[in-house]
């Protein structure tokens, strides 16, 4: 009997495959990073198919890391890099331009085009979603629109979109030889496209982006058999859990009540709170969004704060600037000053999510003096992540009326302990971290799980949920609210800069 259940977790910058025993442990894991293609500035893109070959090579890293085969895989979960889009071609399965990022800019005018004399809201009510650069549905035009003859294709059914999850399961099962050509509620609920009530997708929507019906994938739950493997390294395993990466991390928190919350600190950093089965709209600059759908059971929704730049400002530092040879470094390099020296950095390279969805922002750095050094500006780069999530937070509170009692932190980044009591300091609540932080690849292999009967229930998965750091506040009352005061000062500094797309 198959003993394990593995994941897939194609991120940002780079692509691992874990495997997990039954008590959510990891026995085997491989990782590779893939290039950021960066044509013009606020353009980022991915080779969709450097991914898939990255993809291939971290399974078979992995299996051999913990010395199994896919014979004793009892299933294989997907969770991906959401908003990332994919377009190919359906006979050959070359994609007919590279994948264009969730980062990414260049949607501007379509998104402005689309919201003239509707707002930025128009599509609202019917997906949760502002009109912004960020979802997936706009770029999927862009490239139809860039790439000659692209459109007459997809209306014909020559091409296929998806996001990064679709891309890999249908490679998975079949590519052009009968791939499933599938998504979950989670991935499609970024697109701009689909009816967060009904869970399909809605016409008047894709004639109104632009996005012919022939093109989209069929969209199912989160966590049901969607084919066999039928690559040598996975043969015949079944792929059975499909969640984008933030709602992965929420479900591997086991964050399945109504009020509670989890924040992943990756390239980007994304607060979810479980709001159960009622999409209630945001007022307060948050997206609604699908949190998970389990087989038939009903939808679970949750409110969400996006930030799009986090950890990719320490690797910003890194590569950019060279001011150190590798990420963790940034901790020693910030704990060299007392504090920040009343620099503070406003990291809007792609414009700011929530709450204030402004493409128009850009990157600042204020507060400089002759007195300011490498270490405040590697301070004020942690910081700026803590400022961020209480912008959000306060948001979700405001939102829901729940106010958080405690916070439950995933991802890379939740290893910089000053960061981590930064954040709690700043938030005047607990910071609590699991012992897995790799919880949204831990999600996703749990959605699959409970797919083949290796789980149960959800309630099964909350007794492998372990408390492995707690960071409670230090900060008196007085600094919190003076630092904070400064941080939304120099956020208004990074308004207005781009005035329009040239």
């Amino acid at each position: 009997m198959a003993r394990f259940v593995a994941a897939i977790d194609q991120g940002t910058t780079s692509t691992r495959f874990m495997i997990f025993d039954a008590t959510g442990t990891p026995v085997g894991v491989a990782q590779e990073e893939h290039r950021q293609i960066y044509p013009r500035p606020g353009w980022v893109e991915h080779d969709a198919a450097e991914i898939w070959e990255r993809t291939r090579q971290v399974i078979a890293g992995a299996l051999d890391a913990a010395g199994i085969t896919a014979k004793d895989l009892a299933a294989v979960g997907i969770t991906n890099q959401r908003e990332t889009t994919v377009v190919w071609d359906r006979a050959t399965g070359e994609p007919i331009h590279n994948a264009i990022v969730w980062q990414d800019t260049r949607t501007d005018q379509i998104c402005q085009e689309l919201a003239k004399g509707h707002g930025q809201d128009r599509f609202r009510a019917a997906t949760g979603l502002p009109l912004a650069t960020y979802f997936s549905g706009p770029k999927a035009r862009w490239i139809l629109d860039e790439v000659p003859g692209a459109r007459a294709r997809a209306e014909a059914g020559e091409l296929m979109f998806g996001t990064i999850d679709t891309w890999l399961i249908w490679n998975l099962t079949g590519g052009p030889d009968g791939g499933a050509h599938v998504t979950d509620v989670t991935n499609a609920s970024r697109t701009l496209l689909m009816d967060l009530g009904t869970l399909s997708w809605i016409p008047g929507h894709l004639d109104a982006v632009g996005v012919p019906g022939a093109m989209l994938p069929e969209v199912r739950s989160s966590s049901e058999v969607y084919g066999e493997c039928r690559i040598p390294e996975l043969a015949g395993v079944p792929v059975a859990g499909d969640l984008g990466d933030q709602q992965a991390a929420l479900f591997g928190q086991t964050c399945f009540a109504v009020g509670e919350a989890k924040n992943t600190y990756g390239t980007g950093n994304f607060l979810l709170q479980n709001i159960g089965t009622d999409p209630t709209l945001s007022t307060c600059g948050l997206i609604t969004t699908a949190a998970y759908r389990l087989g038939d059971q009903p939808a679970v929704y949750a409110l969400e704060g996006s930030i799009a730049i986090a950890g990719a400002l320490v690797q910003w530092l890194r590569d950019n600037l060279r001011m150190f040879d590798s990420a963790p470094e940034v901790e020693d390099l910030a704990r060299s000053v007392d504090d920040n020296g009343g620099v503070y950095f406003v990291p809007a390279f792609s414009g700011l999510f929530a709450p204030y969805w402004r493409s128009d922002a850009r990157g600042v750095i204020v507060g400089l003096t002759r007195f300011a050094n490498r270490g405040h500006i590697a301070r004020a780069v942690l910081e700026a992540t803590a400022f961020q999530s209480r912008e959000m937070a306060e948001a979700m509170e405001a939102d829901s009326g729940v106010r958080l009692d405690a916070l439950k932190v995933d991802g890379g980044m939740v290893k910089n302990e000053l960061l981590m009591q930064f954040q709690a300091d700043i938030l005047d609540i607990p910071v609590i971290r699991p012992k897995v932080i790799e919880t949204t690849v831990l999600g996703a292999a749990y959605a699959a799980g409970l797919a083949v009967g290796v789980w149960p229930d959800t309630e099964s998965l909350r007794a492998n949920w372990a408390e492995d750091t707690r960071w409670v506040p230090q900060m008196p009352a007085q600094r919190r609210d003076r630092e904070y005061a400064q941080w939304k000062k120099a956020v208004t500094r990074s308004f207005d800069w781009v005035e329009e797309e040239s």
